[in-house]
């Protein structure tokens, strides 16, 4: 099978590349702006620098796209979060050109890696199927890109009905390995911060309400395995048991958990987020207490799917990898150090507004 991914050397790309290359027989092509160190589970794969960002690089996406069995669209962006255009254009105007891509080469699947950030905030702590609304969160930057994506893919179903590709969206909940460790603290720790301050947390002070689904790279890796295989059309709840609540992340860090209102962490975030001194937007926090919860039944029924790892060994691996600053050979995987990330700074400027290479 000829499998194109984009955004093949992240999180979730790295964990599929890891399953497709062991299981052998497929030409895979890794679509990516930059090319990751040709070490397993990156060199047995055809590379292509293809910035989805840029009306410049369609032709490349394009002739990557033909001939392809099945397109896996995993990239998307969380940094810099003070450029909501460039998130935007890589996040929805991605899509929008995948889409456009898989529409002209005739290829006959799409897998699109959605998220439980699509879904409308919830009403209690019952876990939603796929039938749950897709409005997202709208004071959630990230919650909103990712319905406007899902409303992309509403619009090629309806607009190619049966003689169009045979859609699939994943919707997992928070995805966690240890390999991401580097890449998760350059998103929510500043630069001058070593990860080893994470070991000595003393209080984590969170709204004890904060309760989210978790699921491992490799189990989320495994649904997308399946759905190339079977072809299964239409959307998938992908989170392990049991949620994981704010107790369980205290635990986690070793931290005691004190109590502050949802709306207080709300504040603080927003204005340490609007004075540059952290990078995670108060729209994260928003989605944080209104995702819900997941029902994955149908991804267990239809797939056979089930998750290797519970969530919170997720969490404790996750968490784990971000204390020793975890990586691997891939530029979104790259090793987090307080020098590079101050020489960075001093060149180019704050992450969170930083214009992309």
């Amino acid at each position: 099978m000829r499998i194109v991914i984009t955004g093949a050397s992240g999180n979730i790309g790295s964990a599929l590349l890891r399953q497709l290359t062991r299981a052998g027989g497929h030409e895979l092509v890794g679509l990516a702006r930059r090319r990751p160190d040709d070490v397993a589970p990156f060199d047995d794969v055809q590379w292509s620098p293809v910035d989805l960002t840029r009306a410049e690089d369609e032709a490349a996406l394009m002739a990557a796209c033909v001939g392809a069995d099945a397109v896996v669209h995993l990239a998307w962006g969380f940094q810099p979060s003070h450029r909501e255009d460039y998130l935007a254009e890589l996040g929805i105007g991605g899509t929008r050109r995948v889409i456009e891509a898989v529409t002209a080469a005739g290829v006959p699947h799409l897998v699109h890696m959605s998220s439980v950030g699509a879904y409308s905030p919830k009403q209690d702590d019952a876990p939603v199927d796929e039938s749950w609304p897709t409005e997202g969160v709208p004071s959630s930057m990230y919650s909103r890109h990712k319905v406007a994506a899902e409303r992309l893919l509403d619009r090629l179903e309806s607009d190619t009905g049966r003689g169009g590709p045979v859609i699939t969206r994943l919707r997992p909940g928070i995805v966690g390995q240890r390999s991401a460790g580097s890449a998760l603290l350059r998103y929510g720790l500043p630069g001058a911060l070593p990860s080893s301050l994470l070991r000595h947390v003393p209080i984590l002070p969170l709204d004890r309400g904060l309760t989210i689904p978790m699921v491992h790279a490799d189990d989320v890796a495994s649904a997308v395995v399946s759905v190339l295989e079977s072809r299964a059309p239409g959307a998938f709840n992908l989170a392990a048991e049991p949620p994981v609540t704010a107790a369980d992340i205290a635990a986690a860090l070793g931290a005691r958990l004190v109590q502050v209102p949802a709306a207080a962490v709300r504040v603080a975030v927003s204005l340490s987020w609007r004075a540059r001194v952290q990078q995670v937007d108060a729209g994260w926090v928003d989605m944080g207490y209104a995702v819900p919860l997941l029902d994955s039944s149908r991804a267990a029924s239809e797939l056979g799917w089930s998750p290797a790892t519970d969530a919170l060994s997720v969490l404790s691996e996750t968490v784990s990898g971000m204390r020793d600053a975890s990586s691997d050979h891939s530029p979104v995987l790259r090793p987090r150090s307080v020098a590079g990330a101050l020489g960075r700074f001093a060149r180019r400027g704050p992450v969170a507004s930083r214009e992309q290479p």
